[in-house]
């Protein structure tokens, strides 16, 4: 049985991917409604 590796995925990749996009919200938006600097 040959096992294949998966490259890891990054929760900031999924948040990314699944929600900023479709939701057409910026990174930097969603730091500020949140209330954290955009560079954490």
């Amino acid at each position: 049985m040959t096992t294949e590796r998966l490259q890891p995925v990054y929760p900031g990749e999924i948040l990314l991917e699944e929600f900023l996009k479709p939701m057409q919200i910026s990174q930097y938006r969603l730091a500020k409604e949140i209330s954290v600097p955009p560079r954490r």
